[in-house]
């Protein structure tokens, strides 16, 4: 005979009250950039405007206008499309490789691309910059994409090895003895059974191409400078801008979260791969 668990009641309201306050709590930062993009850079300082304030347009017609939003967006996505498309065109073939073709060296070199993450940033970041103003590459797409490319890469590569050891040996080995190409392999097996991985995989290093700030900060000026250039040029020594700060901020975060919206049921089917047996 079975015995079921009865929650209690207090289980039952405290549950739905602690995962309201959680996600309010991780909530209330984006709502407060919000409020404050409709203020003043005046109104955005002051405490008696915390909540009550006249609302205005003027930074999200300012950003438009007078500072070319829509150049720096577009130097976004560039970015970050091109760079997501080249993890995932190397990181694939490698975690395939490493899934399925392991060699005694594999663990070793999965850990050492992790490594890299380790590496501070700040050692590497002037002989990054004289190396590429010596070759003529700084402020360029090819510069920024290269190295927003290559940052995200082990991740890549680790959470499709993840993935891809999910699926069963024995579907990509019945494939070799049909005599299907290894190309095939990829293209026909692996990545239909492999696809809410890949489609996290994909979203997840957008999301971080997007969002990085150290690097096209530093090695962009004008040409291929990013929404985050746009973000570090609301202030000045007098202080920061709150109001236009805030707008900019809002306006850069607003496409990753509608895409995350619309991507959702991607993201939790790759994010629970292999969960459920």
């Amino acid at each position: 005979m079975a015995i079921v668990a009865q929650t209690s009641k207090f289980s039952q309201i405290s549950r739905p009250v602690l995962a309201w306050a959680i996600g309010l709590l991780f909530f209330f930062p984006i709502f407060w950039m919000v409020l404050t993009s409709f203020k003043t850079d005046a109104d955005a300082v002051k405490p008696e405007y915390l909540f009550f304030f006249q609302p205005t347009l003027e930074n999200y017609v300012n950003m438009t206008s007078n500072y070319n939003y829509w150049r720096f967006a577009q130097n976004s996505a560039i970015t970050a499309v091109v760079a997501t498309l080249f993890n995932l065109a190397v990181g694939i073939p490698a975690a395939y490789a490493m899934a399925f073709n392991p060699s005694k060296s594999t663990k070793n070199i999965l850990v050492w691309m992790l490594s890299t993450k380790m590496l501070p940033a700040a050692a590497v970041l002037y002989p990054m910059i004289f190396l590429a103003k010596g070759i003529g590459v700084f402020d360029t797409h090819a510069l920024v994409i290269t190295v927003v490319s290559l940052i995200n890469l082990p991740i890549a590569i680790w959470m499709l090895f993840t993935y891809f050891k999910e699926i069963p040996r024995e579907i990509i080995e019945a494939g070799r003895m049909d005599g299907v190409s290894t190309w095939s392999e990829i293209k026909e097996i692996l990545v239909p059974l492999a696809w809410g991985g890949i489609a996290s995989t994909a979203l997840l290093i957008f999301i971080f191409c997007w969002n990085e700030a150290y690097w096209t900060v530093r090695l962009t000026t004008i040409d291929a400078a990013t929404l985050s250039k746009l973000i570090e040029g609301n202030r000045a020594p007098e202080g920061l801008f709150f109001g236009r700060l805030s707008a900019v901020s809002t306006a850069a975060v607003g496409p990753i979260v509608v895409l995350g919206w619309f991507c959702q049921k991607q993201l939790v089917k790759g994010l629970t791969f292999g969960a459920v047996k």
